[in-house]
C-alpha cells in the first residue's frame, strides 16, 4: 500500500510539473516573455527614427524624380543638371541606409537550442533596404507625372525651388534626428542649398 501511494504521489508531481512547464513555453518550444519598459521605449524610438528616415528619403526621391523629368523634357540641360542629379541620387541612398522600417517587439520569443539555424533571421534579412517598399507606388497605381515648364529657364527655376524646399525639410528634420543622422541631414541640406544657388545662377545666364 505504501509503495502504491508513493508511486501515485510521484505521478501526480510529474503531471503538475509538466503542466507548469507547458504554461511557460510556446507551441514552437520558445519561451515567450512580454517586453519590458526599456524595450518598449527602444521600439518607440526606433519607430520614430524610421518614420523620420522615410520622410527624408521620400523627399529626396521626389527631388530626384523632378531632375529626371526635367532632363527628359530638356535634354540640352544635361551637361548642367547631370552632376547635380548624381549628387541627389547619392543623397537618396545615404538617407535610406539606416533603414526605414522596424519590426514589432510586442512579444519576445527566446529561441531554444533545438530551433534550426535556418529559422533564425539573418543579418542581411533584418537590415532594411535603402529604398523602402512603403515609399514606392503600389502595383496598379500609376505615379503622378512631374510637370516641367516648357521653357528651360523656367524649368531650372522650378528645380531650384524644389531643392530649397527639400533642404528646408531636411533642416527641420535634423532637429529631432539622432546625432549621426542629423549630421547627414545637415550635409544634405547644405548641398541642396548650393544646388539651388547654382540652378538660380544658371537660370540667369
Amino acid at each position: 500500500m505504501r509503495t502504491t501511494g508513493r508511486r501515485a504521489l510521484l505521478v501526480a508531481g510529474a503531471a503538475a510539473g509538466a503542466t507548469a512547464l507547458a504554461g511557460c513555453t510556446s507551441p514552437s518550444g520558445g519561451q515567450v516573455r512580454k517586453p519590458g519598459a526599456a524595450e518598449r521605449e527602444a521600439e518607440r524610438v526606433a519607430r520614430a527614427e524610421a518614420a523620420l528616415r522615410l520622410r527624408s528619403v521620400t523627399a529626396a526621391r521626389g527631388l530626384l524624380e523632378r531632375y529626371d523629368a526635367t532632363l527628359a523634357a530638356h535634354p540640352a540641360l544635361a551637361p548642367r543638371l547631370t552632376p547635380l542629379r548624381r549628387a541627389v541620387a547619392a543623397h537618396v541612398k545615404a538617407l535610406g541606409e539606416g533603414g526605414t522600417t522596424v519590426g514589432p517587439a510586442t512579444a519576445a520569443t527566446a529561441s531554444t537550442p533545438s530551433t534550426p539555424a535556418s529559422a533564425a533571421p539573418s543579418a542581411s534579412a533584418s537590415a532594411a533596404p535603402s529604398a523602402p517598399a512603403s515609399a514606392t507606388p503600389k502595383s496598379g497605381a500609376a505615379p503622378t507625372p512631374v510637370r516641367v515648364a516648357a521653357e528651360p529657364r523656367a524649368a531650372l527655376k522650378e528645380l531650384a525651388v524644389a531643392e530649397r524646399t527639400a533642404a528646408d525639410g531636411h533642416t527641420t528634420a535634423l532637429l529631432t534626428a539622432p546625432p549621426e543622422y542629423a549630421r547627414l541631414l545637415a550635409s544634405v541640406a547644405a548641398s541642396g542649398a548650393a544646388h539651388a544657388y547654382l540652378l538660380t545662377e544658371g537660370a540667369r545666364a
